[in-house]
């Protein structure tokens, strides 16, 4: 695999080179996202590496890290497969998503960090025509920017994981014109009320966002586990 390089954080043009074992794990992860990896299928380390051209090693080591971001189960002597989707983990996902988010948000409008409005815009634009693969990044890119004034690196790393484990529920959502189009109004009047200084309606109108998204995805969930049973647990 080619090992391509990316700027430092911060405005550092200094040039951080990839590794091969970073390089594997974005593709799997998005594998797994995207749904190309389904549910309960097994990872095959000799066919992953031959696929991507790469050893077994960083193969291996790209599962283990999987698994500690909750998307692969490891079991002796069966190997690895990718999690079954759980109701239980989307419910999860979002009860948290909903005690982190509002706090958040509310610190972040009565911070009063300038110049993010724009730069939400411009991702809530490419997210109304983004295809289900890419959707997920530019939602958490979204929240992530009205969120940043807060401060609040511990919580919002935290937050992070939470959107990595909630994406894959988030496509099947994303798929759905009319949904998308929903989740689009939704995000647009967060930014209103944010720019707008509304912190009590921003928070409420945020919690009602998260509460829309968990019963949209558990709908999409049920009507998957109808069709294929085994790709789902409790």
């Amino acid at each position: 695999m080619n090992l391509p390089a990316r700027s430092a954080p911060g405005g550092d043009r200094k040039l951080v080179r990839r590794t091969t074992v970073d390089l594997v794990l974005d593709e799997l992860r998005q594998q797994v996202l995207s749904g190309r990896l389904r549910p309960g299928e097994p990872l095959r380390q000799e066919a992953l590496a031959d696929e991507l051209g790469v050893s077994r090693i960083p193969v291996r080591e790209a599962i283990r890290r999987l698994e500690a971001e909750g998307l692969v189960s490891i079991h002796a002597h069966r190997g690895a497969y990718v999690i079954p989707l759980s109701t239980s983990e989307v419910v999860q996902t979002f009860e948290l998503r909903m005690q982190v988010e509002p706090w958040l948000f509310g610190a972040a409008i009565e911070a009063r960090g300038t110049g993010r409005f724009k730069e939400a815009r411009t991702a809530l634009a490419g997210m109304l025509h983004a295809d289900a693969a890419s959707w997920g990044e530019l939602n958490w890119q979204f929240h992530e920017i009205l969120y940043r004034p807060a401060e609040r690196e511990l919580a919002m790393n935290m937050l992070k994981q939470l959107h990595d484990r909630g994406d894959r529920y988030l496509r099947f959502q994303v798929v759905n014109v009319p949904l998308r189009q929903q989740a689009h109004a939704e995000h647009q009047a967060l930014i209103e009320y944010a720019e707008q200084g509304q912190v009590e309606a921003a928070v409420r109108a945020l919690r009602e966002h998260i509460r829309v998204a968990l019963e949209q995805v558990l709908h999409v969930v049920a009507d998957l586990t109808q069709n294929d049973p085994a790709i789902t647990v409790g």
